[in-house]
């Protein structure tokens, strides 16, 4: 297959491409660094810096749109909410356009989203046609999907990913979680009772080709492994892994300090799980996150 793909230097976009890669696929990547692209990944990609001189995708058999600024590196001022918007919305919107304006356009686009889709939802078990929660996460999401639905005909399928939390041995969540669990230093956030709900990026790599090949799937699938966990669980499985203590609890009010309205992404969850996923027959690798932290950091763990 030819395959566009935006934010393919990022955790998810750069393992997903190996994987493509691997089956022996084309992939063109949008990015605004060209030498970032070809130091991961040489001349077996094409990369592009900008859409604005394509009128239309009829080169290509799927569009993959991971790209997005991180939604948790900074406080949520008015004008950072605004740059997590736009990151996402304007480039979902352009790459919608392209498709539509294709006399042969791609056959799936695969979009991002995230379980943020649904705001915080206390302790309830969260399928893909629940109701969500009004909140900024939900207004950001709810947008974004909407924007990539507009690829939608007859012709070209849209799958969303409604993104847990990603677990990688490369960074994101768990690469932010490390450094103060291997001092014995981590421990639950406020009460410890909002649900995270994760996913080892082998699954979720996995789950995005067998969407890409699935030609009878479409909308809305959360992007989780079945059994989502509390975060004083979490907490204590991964201290256990590392065979160090979690007794530094942080209080919900010195997070909202830290972070500001950004807290709620961890002071509130969703028990989502992935109930289309597994209707349509995908089978995950990892299931209980034990399983999936030891697979991730086994190597680490040896040397500490």
């Amino acid at each position: 297959m030819r395959i566009l793909i935006t934010g393919g230097t990022g955790l998810i976009g750069s393992k997903l491409i190996y994987q493509l890669l691997s089956y022996s696929h084309s992939v063109t990547i949008l990015s605004r660094s060209p030498q970032k692209v070809y130091s991961l990944f040489s001349d077996n990609v094409e990369c592009w810096t900008t859409l604005n001189d394509q009128s239309n995708l009829d080169d290509f058999d799927a569009v993959i749109n991971l790209a997005g600024e991180s939604i948790i590196d900074k406080r949520w001022t008015v004008k950072q909410k605004e740059i997590l918007c736009q990151s996402r919305w304007q480039l979902t919107e352009k790459l919608s356009a392209l498709i539509k304006a294709s006399e042969s356009p791609p056959a799936v686009f695969i979009s991002g989203s995230a379980v943020g889709y649904y705001g915080d939802q206390g302790q309830a078990v969260v399928a893909e046609y629940d109701h969500p929660h009004e909140e900024f996460t939900h207004q950001l999401c709810k947008r974004w999907e909407e924007l990539a639905l507009q690829a939608k005909s007859e012709q070209t399928r849209v799958c969303l990913l409604r993104t847990g939390l990603v677990l990688s041995s490369e960074g994101g969540v768990l690469g932010k979680m490390l450094p103060l669990f291997r001092l014995g230093l981590g421990g639950a956030i406020g009460t410890g009772k909002q649900y995270m709900p994760w996913i080892h990026i082998d699954d979720m790599v996995s789950g995005i080709c067998f969407l890409l090949l699935s030609a009878e799937l479409d909308g809305p699938f959360n992007m989780v492994a079945p059994y989502p966990v509390h975060n004083d669980q979490f907490s204590s499985i991964l201290a256990h892994v590392l065979h160090r203590p979690a007794l530094v609890r942080m209080p919900a009010l010195v997070l909202k300090a830290i972070m500001g309205e950004a807290a709620a992404l961890v002071l509130g969850g969703q028990q989502a799980i992935p109930k289309r996923l597994e209707e349509a027959g995908f089978g995950f690798r990892y299931f209980e996150l034990e399983e999936a932290l030891k697979s991730l950091l086994l190597e680490t763990v040896k040397q500490h």
